[in-house]
């Protein structure tokens, strides 16, 4: 079966190769979770200013959903930072953004400073997200790096998952003008 994908019942595998051994291993999706042209799970999160977001509530603009690992870190810091460079990009496509980790909204507050972020970051220290956007990786604390792009009326248009940093904010940019 090729990449990006092959149907198991309800799973969906990909092959792999380990970053740092270049082992080859399958990342295991369920395939009841969140699918491109499906409603979004919807989700109620609080963001570093403290305010309560609710994604059915963001409807009549299309919303870009980034679950990365962890605050302040290598790649994330990059992803995060392309974004921003990007920003004009975004709002000229009228994306709402919205950074999604498991860190605490006092770890967003700070990192988003830092950085001058110019979009929200939601904490899900919880992980209520993990298993309907299949975010979720077994034994670790932190969310796998995958995009979502959900349409002006609440639906999945583009599932990207194990995103590189580095050409993330291109490749959403991208997802968003089709």
């Amino acid at each position: 079966m090729s990449d990006p994908g092959f149907s198991q019942g309800r799973e969906v595998c990909r092959k792999r190769a380990d970053r740092s051994t270049g082992v080859p291993f399958r990342q295991v999706y369920d395939a009841r979770v969140v699918e491109e042209g499906k409603p979004a799970p919807d989700f109620e999160l609080e963001s570093d200013s403290g305010e309560t977001v609710k994604l059915s509530e963001l409807r009549g603009k299309p919303v870009v959903l980034y679950f990365y690992p962890k605050d302040d870190t290598p790649g994330c810091t990059r992803q995060a930072g392309g974004i921003r460079d990007a920003w004009a990009e975004f709002q000229r496509a009228g994306a709402q953004v919205y950074g999604i980790s498991a860190d605490t909204t006092a770890s967003h507050e700070r990192f988003r400073s830092k950085y001058s972020l110019p979009f929200p970051l939601l904490a899900d220290p919880e992980h209520k997200l993990a298993e309907p956007y299949g975010v979720g990786r077994e034994g670790k604390s932190s969310y796998e790096r995958s995009t979502f792009v959900i349409d002006a009326d609440g639906n999945v248009a583009r599932i990207m998952r194990r995103v590189n940093p580095d050409s993330h904010a291109d490749e959403v940019l991208q997802a968003l003008a089709t």
